[in-house]
């Protein structure tokens, strides 16, 4: 090996960067990458809030005393500003724009979704989430990585699911296709503008072996779908004001990519911050704020561009709380939990199914009313038009007329 090369491998930014690169960029076209051409222009968009939010003071049943006596310093009082739904169900009162967008017909609300046997682990509870797998399986692929793995078999872009973020999630990964990862367009390209690529171009041809050769043509193949991405996005730079928070930012990059025409089926955006043992009502009542402004900003954004219609956003975490309060003025890992859902083409809206039963409870814990993967199989079947029976491995019931 060449001393260059050596020096590449050592000090280039790139190399680390290929711990988010797919295999399946060998396929890229230089000169130019394809345009997907499935699902009928529609894309999904997941929210996953990381550290287990707690649903019960997100969606609060304000009505419901077994809820005020589980918690009586936690519990969320109607004069504290609670933003009514239906079936005496209401927002938390930081979610003031999200009940702006429900009020005009643009968000569902899905209660108490989890799974058999639940684990309290966030690790594992967030795996079977990510993976769509059941609590005793162990799965390495993610059942949005194995739809792009299933979807459109003659487009080979990496930029078919998009992260906003540094690392790729485990439910982007599939076995021949895998999300891309990036932080934002301009950041990506910038990496890849490094001064050893041109070098790397220029021995392509010396012998290296195998595994090195395709350690250079991939870095050279990212190259390229960093600068399609780049400028493409340039084409569209929001107005819209987002939180200045890295949520925001996220979003924003999100709906930039989207409105710059970008034709991605899906994205992924995390909140992370959720895990309030602690004096948990000003943290997740600041959590809560973020979310429901960013995705309102983004559903404007969206709307603004025409494209909120054909954009369903899924938002979810990997578990709920513990219906009683702990001795901290917080709540301890729980099980099931809501999952909003927004977007223009919902079929079905506002309160979904039935608020959570506080009388039933499995050793202090909500039992859950609606798998989750029966969600899944409905997003994949009825909105991007996959097989939800092969992506994750058997037939789950579809929730009907939804989206």
């Amino acid at each position: 090996m060449s001393t260059s090369r050596r020096n590449f491998l050592k000090t280039s930014v790139l190399a680390s960067s290929l711990l988010f690169v797919p295999k399946f960029l060998h396929a890229l076209d230089r000169q130019g990458l394809p345009a997907l051409r499935d699902a009928n222009g529609r894309r999904l968009v997941v929210v996953q809030l990381g550290g287990g939010n707690d649903g019960l003071n997100t969606i609060i049943p304000y009505r419901n005393d077994i809820y005020y006596r589980a918690r009586p310093t936690l519990g969320i009082r109607p004069q504290s500003g609670i933003l009514t739904l239906d079936q005496d169900l209401g927002f938390n009162p930081a979610m003031t724009r999200l009940k702006g967008l429900y009020d005009q017909g643009h968000v569902g609300v899905l209660n108490s979704v989890g799974y058999p046997n639940p684990d309290r682990s966030h690790f594992r509870s967030m795996d079977i989430w990510q993976s769509g797998s059941a609590s005793d399986q162990y799965v390495t692929t993610g059942w949005l990585g194995r739809y792009l793995d299933s979807s459109c078999p003659s487009c080979q872009a990496p930029y078919n699911g998009l992260e906003v973020d540094d690392t790729l999630s485990l439910a982007m990964k599939g076995t021949a296709r895998k999300g891309l990862a990036l932080k934002n367009p301009e950041k990506f390209h910038q990496i890849t503008q490094n001064r050893f690529l041109a070098q790397v171009s220029r021995e392509t041809g010396a012998a290296g072996g195998a595994e090195l050769d395709y350690l250079y043509k991939t870095l050279a193949e990212t190259t390229s779908s960093a600068d399609y991405l780049y400028q493409t996005s340039k084409v569209y730079k929001s107005a819209i004001a987002y939180p200045n928070t890295e949520f925001g930012k996220n979003l924003k990059t999100t709906a930039e990519l989207i409105n710059s025409g970008i034709e991605s089926r899906v994205f992924y955006v995390s909140l992370t911050g959720f895990d309030t043992h602690v004096r948990q009502q000003e943290q997740q009542g600041k959590l809560l704020g973020d979310l429901s402004d960013g995705l309102a900003s983004f559903a404007e954004d969206l709307q603004k561009s025409g494209q909120f219609d054909n954009t369903l956003i899924l938002v979810f975490s990997e578990f709920g709380r513990r219906v009683g309060q702990n001795a901290s003025n917080g709540t301890d890992h729980g099980t099931a939990n809501n999952v909003l859902l927004l977007g223009g083409g919902l079929r079905k809206k506002g309160i979904l199914n039935a608020a959570p039963d506080l009388l039933n409870l499995d050793q202090g814990d909500l039992k859950h009313q609606l798998d989750f993967r029966s969600l899944y199989a409905t997003v994949l079947h009825d909105w991007l038009g996959a097989d939800d029976k092969a992506i994750l491995g058997q037939e789950f019931a579809r929730l009907k007329g939804l989206v």
